[in-house]
């Protein structure tokens, strides 16, 4: 069993991946390679000079896959309560048990209205609808989180790379029994 399945392997998906498994949490990322960063070109991420959608997703996996992060290739199709978690099933009949799920799926939220989690009214200019989730991240189902522009903060990567992080650590945080920081100090 997982610790934490995340659907999306954009920046908050990728994000997310990295805290978590950064954190020794047991992380599985699945993608269906549909991220609207693959098309997009950045000069607006703090540390980035310029770099392209594509390159800044892989890095961000690379980033993640560094502390033991998973991925692998699929459509999230259904995510239904499972023992003490979740099952996730994808369209190439794989399924996979997590004690958390976070929702990083972008513009889509047909999963989320699949499993039934509780939706809003979009802000963002042609995003019309998004799961409800309060400050944490959390949606109206314990246990399954949503983070990024699925969640309803702007569309930017580096908003979305943060809402990422954000709630990767609240969960990390909510596994532990205790608030989780995660600092690096320089080595001399």
């Amino acid at each position: 069993m997982y610790d934490i399945v995340i659907v999306g392997a954009g920046p908050a998906g990728a994000s997310a991946a990295l805290f978590a498994a950064k954190a020794g949490k047991k992380t599985l990322v699945i993608d269906s390679d549909q991220s609207i960063t693959k098309r997009a070109w950045i000069e607006n991420h703090y540390g980035v000079l310029e770099i392209s959608g594509p390159d800044l997703v892989e890095l961000g996996k690379k980033q993640a896959s560094k502390f033991g992060a998973e991925f692998v290739q699929g459509k999230v199709t259904q995510v239904s309560e499972h023992g003490d978690g979740f099952k996730v099933q994808t369209d190439n009949n794989n399924e996979y048990e997590a004690k958390h799920v976070i929702l990083a799926t972008g513009l889509l939220v047909d999963l989320a209205e699949a499993i039934g989690l509780a939706t809003k009214p979009g802000t963002e200019p042609r995003i019309k609808t998004v799961v409800q989730v309060d400050e944490q991240g959390r949606t109206s189902k314990k246990g399954i989180w949503a983070a990024g522009t699925c969640a309803g903060v702007s569309v930017h990567t580096i908003i979305t790379a943060g809402d990422g992080a954000k709630v990767a650590i609240n969960v990390i945080s909510e596994l532990n029994g205790e608030r989780y920081v995660d600092h690096d100090v320089l080595k001399s």
